[in-house]
């Protein structure tokens, strides 16, 4: 696995975030989140509690057209490996919308091919 790369959303800094959203005000498609940075705040500590840890650990991809970005990264959510699927829409450089995709990485052996998620 590569570094943790302190730019990443969830990284090192999580301190920053606030920086990439203009306020509270942004919708989320995750059933699991509620809409605003407050949502957020509170889904991630509700995991926290849970000892749940959202780690990215390697940005595969990212693919930007418009105002729109598509991140395909990989990572754990708890102890299990995750390949997630972040898009998000920008408006005046910030996060106005947010969809996602996590979905368990299958161990090696129980691969039905040998192409992966990535």
């Amino acid at each position: 696995m590569q570094k943790k790369d302190d730019s990443q959303l969830t990284a090192n800094h999580p301190e920053k975030t606030p920086e990439y959203f203009e306020g509270d005000v942004y919708l989320q498609h995750n059933t699991g989140i509620a809409d605003g940075l407050s949502g957020l705040g509170a889904a991630l500590e509700e995991l926290a509690k849970q000892n749940i840890q959202m780690v990215y650990d390697k940005v595969h991809q990212v693919l930007a057209q418009g105002n729109y970005a598509l991140a395909i990264s990989e990572g754990t959510l708890g102890n299990a490996k995750t390949a997630y699927y972040d898009l998000w829409r920008i408006e005046n450089g910030k996060i106005k919308e947010h969809c996602d995709v996590m979905e368990t990485i299958a161990d090696k052996k129980d691969w039905q091919n040998q192409n992966g998620k990535f």
